[in-house]
């Protein structure tokens, strides 16, 4: 698992270019544009189980689907950051995306250092120490099981015949 780290108020115009808002809408089409400005390798590089690391405020700006849908279709495990945009941090529930607010762990880290997540135990190991983090609520980790909001929903309305 690869850790992708990066800094405090990464935006949403950083994870995905504001320039390709109406005319990308699948995650097909949002993959190859991901972190496109911030970091020109990531999309040719990142791989499924992967983990982006970054300080404050992650996913600020403006309220689109794109960087959420983007950061699930490549298959991000987690992002683990210092603190969440609201808007954002509900988007990637929507989608299923997981995502941990552990600071110390953020500055735990270093390059080269290995990364274990146990998002069911609320712990993350960095660089030999470990970290806890409360454990996300059963319905956020159902959702993230069923593969977002909708599936979810789509799951409860079934099971009720």
């Amino acid at each position: 698992m690869r850790v992708w780290k990066y800094g405090d108020d990464i935006n949403t115009d950083m994870l995905f270019p504001g320039k390709y808002t109406y005319t990308c809408s699948t995650a097909e089409e949002v993959k190859p544009h991901l972190l496109e400005d911030l970091d020109p390798e990531f999309a040719g590089k990142v791989q499924a189980g992967d983990i982006v690391m970054a300080g404050e405020n992650f996913g600020c700006g403006s309220s689109r689907e794109q960087p959420v849908l983007g950061l699930k279709a490549v298959g991000i495990a987690a992002v683990v950051a210092g603190s969440f945009a609201r808007i954002f941090y509900r988007a990637a529930i929507n989608q299923g995306l997981v995502l941990i607010e552990a600071p110390d762990a953020v500055a735990a880290y270093g390059d080269g250092d290995e990364v274990t997540l146990d998002v069911e135990a609320g712990t993350i190991s960095v660089g030999g120490k470990e970290f806890t983090f409360p454990p996300l609520p059963p319905e956020i980790l159902a959702i993230r099981d069923a593969g977002g909001l909708l599936n979810y929903a789509r799951g409860k309305l079934e099971a009720r015949g």
